[in-house]
């Protein structure tokens, strides 16, 4: 495997120089390529922008509180040859004009929007009631000393206590409940104070239904339902001929662009015309950003050079798109240094080989790469749940061992019943190998840092003790090589340090390392104990069945049984698999030293701001 797809590489920085008027569209067409990251230099600035911008986001964010939910959604497209004030002036003087003629519509679309709220709860009252009803009309327009009410309240509402003077009825419907309630002016009065407090809804008489007369009060309230649809539409059409007059959504566009705008400001570098724009970005070239900001149309000019010397340049991780998705174990620690190793393409072989062994079944394998698919639109960490579940169905077609019954295939190799202790042994032999690759990432770290001499006169030392270490589980014979490696690593650190007392702590450095390595070795026989776990639950779920009389009941219990595995061992033997990761893999190179690049993303949504 390359080295140079290991290590990690510095961001780019580059310089940009671009027109006033054309600051906002550039910085909208660096977003959209999602990768640069703005570094201000404070050498002038625009940000008296700022207050400005705010001011008319204020007033914005008051439209938006009157008329947004009359709004149509924002153009795809903005005004790119304007400066961000005067985008936000223009934009702002339509969305004035439009409210001004759009006004009186819209009151009435929010009277008859009342009212039919108002007509819907009765209708549902009228329909859903199994009681006998008094006549609205009449019990909600009787004249004084008398008053009547309904009120829409809480289904979850307690019963309430009423004076005994008053006639009330409560009617528990579908998705409401109702309070009929008739009596002396003076407590009804005093029920509408108590029904607020408790958020209870009064219910209006629409005006509209008392002019009808009398008659059936359901069909008079479906007809006026009826006649409020109608005059919605003409005011309907109205509105929407008002937006296109005032171009409402071309406003709306400029707005949301000038709402990003203003927080993403950093101190730009500026001349009364032009505007220096400086940053890093990932595209190593720049070829990408070149081409974006041509596609535009804006004139600009750009530069790649070395960063200034005061700043930190983030790190960029360049691997293929089937090992990005491992990335995640490393950002669990921080961002790997230009001379630490990126393990990720190593973690998408290691990783999903360890969760796959640990979990070996087929059809459990089968339906975790399905769950995987389902969600890897949604969530990217999906993706490792597509490559576990690929392994899993290997292992499980190694193991013989489909939805956790064995015999329905062969199995390519074992049965991991059968034989534990070769099962043990051979998750001890991969955990050996996974430390060596760590040591080996070390070294090549060492060499990166310009320090491989160094890592040679000791550090290998500890390597040939712990190779030693593990031969002599095979042949005892290589035993004697432990202490050679140890006096190795003592002599390198005494000689570098150039003092012979350094011997004594290096030796105890030396034996602490090793035996550290060792445990950590040793902690890799979890990974054959979780297959012999997951091995040994599959069998008692079939035991379990076979007790079963029913043969339907049966493949029910095996079902629920394979889910449980699924749902239980699977989050397992994750957890597993990321604790071996972090902690017996990475501890051996890993610092996370590195800064990530956060890219600037273009995100234009209609928010008060």
């Amino acid at each position: 495997m390359s080295a140079v797809l290991l290590r990690p590489v510095n961001a780019q920085w580059f310089e940009m120089l671009v027109a006033r008027k054309d600051l906002a569209s550039a910085l909208a067409c660096l977003a959209v390529a999602g990768e640069v990251e703005l570094e201000s230099q404070r050498q002038g600035s625009i940000a008296e922008l700022a207050p400005r911008l705010r001011a008319v986001l204020d007033e914005y964010g008051r439209l938006v509180q009157r008329y947004g939910s009359y709004w149509p959604p924002a153009a795809t497209a903005f005004e790119p040859n304007a400066e961000p004030d005067a985008i936000a002036a223009t934009a702002l003087g339509r969305l004035q004009a439009w409210a001004k003629a759009a006004d009186p519509l819209i009151t009435q679309l929010q009277k008859l929007q009342h009212e039919r709220t108002e007509l819907e709860y009765l209708q549902r009252l009228l329909s859903q009631s199994q009681a006998p009803l008094p006549d609205l009309d009449l019990l909600l327009n009787v004249g004084p000393p008398l008053a009547g009410r309904i009120y829409l309240l809480d289904p979850r509402a307690a019963a309430l206590a009423l004076p005994a003077t008053l006639l009330a009825q409560r009617i528990d419907c579908v998705a409401h409940s109702y309070l009929i309630a008739l009596g002396p002016q003076a407590q009804i009065d005093a029920l509408d104070a108590g029904l607020n407090a408790l958020q209870a809804r009064r219910l209006v008489w629409p005006a509209a239904l008392a002019a009808a007369g009398g008659g059936d009060t359901a069909a008079r309230v479906t007809a006026r339902l009826a006649q409020i649809a109608q005059s919605t539409q003409p005011l309907q059409a109205q509105l929407s001929a008002c937006n296109s007059e005032h171009g409402l959504d071309t406003a709306l566009a400029d707005m949301a662009l000038v709402g990003w705008f203003a927080e993403q400001i950093p101190a730009f570098a500026r001349t009364d015309h032009f505007v220096r724009i400086t940053g890093w970005t990932s595209d190593p070239h720049g070829h990408g950003l070149e081409a974006g900001l041509c596609r535009s149309g804006l004139h600009y000019l750009m530069h790649f050079s070395s960063p200034p010397p005061q700043l930190a340049p983030p790190i960029v991780l360049r691997n293929p798109r089937w090992a990005r998705p491992f990335e995640l174990f490393a950002r669990l620690l921080g961002i790997p240094g230009t001379s630490e190793a990126d393990p990720s393409v190593l973690l998408a072989v290691l990783a999903p080989l360890m969760f796959g062994f640990m979990f070996g079944d087929v059809g459990q394998g089968a339906v975790l790469v399905l769950a995987g698919l389902a969600l890897r639109k949604r969530f990217a960490a999906a993706e490792l749940i597509i490559a576990g579940g690929l392994a899993a169905m290997l292992f499980g077609t190694l193991f013989g061992s489909v939805f956790a019954r064995e015999g329905i295939i062969p199995a390519l190799w074992l049965h991991p019943l059968q034989a534990p202790l070769r099962l043990l042994a051979v998750g001890l032999a991969g955990g050996s190998v996974i430390i060596l690759i760590g040591l080996a990432l070390e070294a090549l770290e060492s060499y990166w840092a310009a320090v491989a001499g160094r890592w040679w006169a000791t550090r290998a030392g500890l390597v040939l003790s712990y190779l030693a270490a593990l031969g002599w589980a095979l042949d005892s014979r290589a035993g004697w090589l432990v202490p050679v490696g140890l006096i190795w690593f003592c002599a390198g650190e005494a000689l570098l340090a150039r003092r012979a007392q350094r011997l004594g702590a290096a030796l105890g450095e030396a034996i602490e390392t090793l035996l550290q390595l060792l445990v950590n070795t040793l902690s890799f026989v979890r990974v054959g104990a979780f297959a012999l776990a997951h091995a040994g639950l599959a069998a008692a779920i079939n035991a379990l069945c076979a007790a079963i009389g029913p043969h339907w009941l049966a493949l029910l219990g095996l079902a629920l049984g394979n889910a449980v595995l699924i749902l239980i061992e699977g989050l397992v033997v994750g957890i597993q698999t990321t604790r071996l990761v972090l902690f017996e893999f990475f501890i051996r190179f890993l610092r996370g030293s590195g800064r990530a690049l956060k890219p600037l993303t273009l995100e234009l949504s209609r928010k008060s701001p």
